[in-house]
């Protein structure tokens, strides 16, 4: 029986990827040594699979003119052009829920990191200071903290569950108010103003390009801490960087970054601040329930039977 085709734009999930190439007959756009040509070749194709920062853009869907399915890895859709795709009556799908848990976990892992200094107070132990320089200062409770959470979705209402395991207080502020037991704030500068830690948990895109700006800084203060789950994008990063060498804020956590995997050397230097190589869904098992579900959506599409998980524009 002959496989229907797809193209995949770059390398990702090794797991996804076995499965389909063993599943379809697939185009490796990154592999391609004239992209052009390569897109001429593929110009038949209804069924595409989306990995990492790579664009697909109005262009690359012009060059496809039988395309149409966008099977995205992953629940942030900002390198897609989701208006294009509407226009093109082209079917965006993503990969929600099965990752919700586990970005909830790595988002208190990262609190938690960050207020109490956990990997900081590790290396002052690995580094022999303990003996010599006494107990490691003191950090910063959770309990009693309140969490403001930028984007209540999905995985911020899971985390917000997790929070108030801890002790927290919550409230949040999205686009629109939503029927939730938390206080609500009008913007996102009230909200750090009136939390002790801003969790951004945010989609990606432009509407939220550097919504986290001085202004929010500010009204976060000297007290305050930024946990980033979200998209780079979403925070000004060199402005963060001076607030928190000038220790306008207390700390920051951070799991995205704006270039990644390209990280401001800077940050590397900082004693007030917990890095993560963008890990929140990093499991073998969430990352083989996002693949699965990337495939699926291209086999029922195939099959002329609705996606599982639609996006619209």
């Amino acid at each position: 029986m002959k496989k229907n085709e797809i193209i995949i734009t770059a390398q990702g999930h090794k797991g996804t990827m076995e499965r389909l190439q063993n599943e379809f007959s697939a185009v490796k756009l990154w592999e391609a040594p004239d992209l052009d040509a390569a897109l001429k070749g593929a110009a038949h194709i209804r069924g595409l699979a989306h990995f990492g920062h790579s664009k697909v853009d109005a262009k690359l869907m012009d060059a496809l003119p039988k395309l149409e399915l966008i099977s995205n890895f992953g629940v942030g859709v900002d390198q897609i052009d989701l208006e294009a795709a509407k226009k093109r009556k082209i079917i965006v799908t993503n990969t929600p829920d099965v990752l919700n848990e586990c970005v909830a976990d790595c988002a208190l892992a990262l609190t938690l990191n960050t207020l109490r200094k956990f990997p900081q107070s590790e290396s002052f132990l690995r580094s022999g200071y303990w003996p010599t320089k006494g107990p490691y200062p003191l950090t910063t409770s959770l309990g009693g903290k309140t969490m403001g959470i930028l984007g209540l979705g999905r995985i911020g209402e899971a985390i917000a569950k997790r929070a108030q395991s801890f002790g927290m207080k919550i409230r949040y502020h999205n686009r629109t108010k939503k029927n939730a037991p938390y206080p609500y704030d009008a913007d996102a500068a009230t909200l750090a103003k009136n939390s002790d830690v801003l969790m951004v948990i945010t989609p990606g895109g432009a509407g939220t390009y550097r919504m986290v700006n001085a202004k929010v800084l500010d009204a976060l203060g000297p007290q305050g801490f930024l946990v980033n789950v979200a998209r780079g994008s979403v925070v000004d990063e060199l402005v963060l960087l001076k607030y928190l060498q000038e220790k306008k804020i207390a700390g920051a956590g951070l799991d995205v970054y704006e270039h990644e995997p390209k990280v401001p050397a800077e940050f590397y230097a900082l004693d007030n601040c917990v890095l993560f190589p963008h890990v929140a869904s990093a499991t073998v098992e969430t990352r083989k329930a996002m693949g699965d579900l990337q495939v699926e959506n291209l086999h029922l599409h195939f099959a002329g039977k609705p996606v599982r998980t639609p996006i619209s524009a």
